[in-house]
């Protein structure tokens, strides 16, 4: 079981034209981040739709301590849905942390 770790930032928005990179730090929980996953999922159902998303899923961290995340395909996401991206890390300590997210793709 991971630990669950909400992003106090806010939601981050995309719009229906847009590609976007998104990163996570995983300072204040450990360093060197391993067995990186990310699930994707839109609220309006709860279904999974990372391989809509994120269709090139290969999230990496190359020996820092920053996540960088594959683009984020706004292009591919429904117009006016909330989605909630979850982005499971092992530390250096052992623990298994779960970064949580949302997006949001706004109607235009």
């Amino acid at each position: 079981m991971s630990n669950i770790w909400e992003v106090k930032e806010g939601t981050r928005y995309v719009l229906p034209t847009e590609k976007k990179a998104f990163s996570i730090t995983t300072t204040p929980v450990g360093s060197s981040p391993s067995d990186i996953s990310v699930l994707v999922y839109d609220e309006l159902d709860d279904s999974d739709v990372t391989s809509t998303v994120y269709p090139t899923n290969d999230p990496g961290a190359d020996g820092t301590d920053v996540i960088e995340l594959s683009l984020f395909r706004g292009d591919k996401a429904t117009e006016g849905h909330k989605y909630r991206v979850h982005v499971t890390f092992d530390v250096d300590s052992g623990d298994t942390w779960t970064r949580v997210f949302k997006v949001t793709v706004p109607e235009l």
